[in-house]
């Protein structure tokens, strides 16, 4: 049970085109953002700041950048943002087949070598302590630009906010992404945890 239940996404006006940036995004406005918009500032912060990061003109491929999400959200234990990240996936175009590899990224075909050193930085990332060494940075920076590394941190980061907020504030898990996690990876052992 959430620790504070989400407003209505009418609550406030203002607010209006920041959700629907994630109305595009996920197709329903998480409840994640329903209830930070007590403090309305903060939405429009995290909008702004998602929108700067998530670019489609941004050099890393939007749909990857989510299963590079669910890595580094996996590795923070928030089971949250592991289901949001795979809708926000396959919104982008990530086929099911390799939504459902994803926790065999290692050893899928499904996985370039370029993706893999991409997502064992992601896991690193969000590990605590944080497990990115020199060997992790090294083959990273062997298949992906400066550029790219800085902007594959920068959504991992913007999902290391989301996975504070929504494991502290045991935000209700909503409908679709529930369907996808249940369905991707529930075999495997995952649930929704305080989610509920």
């Amino acid at each position: 049970m959430a620790h504070l239940e989400p407003l209505p996404a009418d609550a406030n006006a203002r607010l209006s085109e920041a959700f629907a940036t994630f109305e595009r995004i996920l197709g329903f406005v998480p409840n994640s953002l329903l209830t930070m918009q007590r403090c309305p500032e903060i939405v429009e912060g995290f909008d702004a700041l998602t929108r700067s990061i998530m670019r489609e003109d941004g050099g890393v491929d939007l749909g990857f950048l989510r299963l590079a999400a669910h890595l580094s959200s996996r590795a923070a234990g928030c089971r949250y943002c592991e289901a949001h990240s795979l809708v926000a996936a396959r919104i982008h175009g990530v086929s099911d087949e390799k939504v459902d590899a994803i926790w065999d990224y290692r050893t899928s075909p499904l996985y370039s070598e370029a993706e893999r050193a991409a997502l064992d930085f992601a896991a690193a990332a969000g590990a605590t302590p944080n497990a990115v060494d020199d060997e992790v940075m090294a083959n990273l920076k062997k298949h992906w630009s400066e550029e790219q590394i800085v902007r594959i941190l920068a959504a991992l980061s913007l999902y290391g906010f989301l996975n504070r907020w929504n494991d502290s504030m045991a935000t209700t898990l909503e409908a679709a992404p529930k369907e996808i996690a249940d369905r991707a990876l529930s075999a495997r052992g995952w649930n929704e945890g305080k989610h509920r």
